[in-house]
């Protein structure tokens, strides 16, 4: 199973950017992290979906509330997925986590949460109005 290891969040104020990372580590086939996607959950709220790729072609699905704003990325040399936020509100403040999965469909839509077996611990975003 792969390890993933998120870091970047913080404090910042509406309108701020940041950019999330998510390190995968303790794999030997790039098939294991065929997708990849950021979940984010609020408190008194569900986990859900922000963004996917698929990494083999790096077709990425948002969910409709940061698409626009948010660009979800892949560097393979480095093993890392990333998640750009631009244009940040009050509502993305959320604990974000990054997933990976070999068989989650994500190549023509974001996968729901129930799809992904390898989970990081989470990043705390804070967005300050």
């Amino acid at each position: 199973q792969v390890q993933l290891l998120e870091s970047g969040g913080d404090s910042v104020q509406a309108g701020g950017s940041l950019r999330l990372s998510c390190v995968a580590s303790g794999y030997t086939s790039r098939a294991i992290v065929k997708c990849m996607a950021w979940f984010r959950q609020a408190p008194g709220k569900e986990r859900g979906a922000v963004a996917s790729i698929h990494t083999p072609t790096g077709r990425a699905h948002y969910d409709d509330s940061v698409k626009g704003r948010f660009t979800i990325s892949q560097d393979n040399a480095k093993s890392t997925l990333y998640l750009q936020m631009n244009s940040l509100k009050p509502e993305d403040a959320a604990m974000y986590y990054c997933a990976a999965d070999p068989d989650a469909y994500c190549y023509s839509s974001l996968p729901p949460e129930q799809d992904f077996h390898s989970w990081g611990q989470g990043t705390q975003v804070t967005v300050s109005s």
